[in-house]
């Protein structure tokens, strides 16, 4: 297999893929369009490059520790527990057509690869599997309770929180392979965010000017809270 490292295009790249590939915000609200979704979660599982998980380990010794005990919790939270909806309501969305179930399923299949490649990763350093964690806890619970809409909202604020934590590794860590690794979730979350972004669009969000605003507002305090919750586990 190839384990050749992931070439990380430049920005005006990334746009230019992004704006190919991924469909774009619209004002219609006459549906997803489901084929072009399937479509690209099955082309996304192509030209996968394993990370080489058999080369030495560059991570020094000072930034081991906090390092492996954030991958130990991040596999936990990105893939590693209920990899699905789990909302009371969740079929409401999930059920809405045998398109989207076939949407979801792949998105959370991807998670579940996200998980594959994070355990490989600790294991690679050395760590353990963890079962739980108090901000697991509690990120699931609110998943549950408040019923798909808050949850779709909270999977999409985590995502892009994900993102930024990905970014970081990648540009500060030596390691290759955890290198490769980022590229290919980040990979997988800038298709996640759009997949959002449009179906979003298509529900009429943020809506009309006054509830435009306080649906931005929510999101905004949303998005900082979780943003804060990423930075107290993984902030060292």
């Amino acid at each position: 297999m190839n384990h050749a490292a992931i070439t990380i295009p430049s920005k005006a790249v990334r746009t230019s893929i992004i704006h190919s590939n991924y469909p774009q915000r619209r004002s219609s609200v006459a549906g997803l369009n489901y084929g072009r979704w399937i479509e690209h979660f099955a082309q996304n599982r192509l030209l996968r490059p394993e990370p080489s998980w058999s080369a030495p380990v560059a991570v020094s010794r000072e930034a081991w520790k906090p390092l492996l005990r954030s991958l130990e919790q991040f596999r936990l939270g990105d893939g590693g527990g209920p990899a699905s909806l789990i909302a009371f309501d969740a079929e409401r969305f999930r059920g809405s057509s045998a398109e989207m179930r076939r949407i979801v399923d792949a998105w959370f299949n991807e998670e579940k690869e996200h998980a594959r490649l994070l355990g490989c990763a600790v294991q690679r350093m050395g760590g353990r599997h963890i079962d739980s964690h108090w901000s697991f806890t509690a990120f699931c619970a609110t998943r549950r309770w408040l019923g798909v809409e808050f949850e779709l909202q909270v999977l999409l604020l985590t995502e892009i929180v994900s993102t930024g934590y990905y970014r970081v590794m990648r540009r500060h860590v030596d390691d290759e392979p955890l290198r490769e690794m980022c590229g290919l979730i980040l990979r997988d979350e800038a298709g996640h965010v759009a997949f959002h972004l449009d179906r979003l669009a298509v529900a009429g969000r943020p809506g009309p000017s006054v509830f435009a605003r306080l649906w931005k507002l929510q999101f905004w305090l949303l998005g900082h809270a979780a943003a804060t919750m990423l930075w107290v586990n993984h902030a060292p």
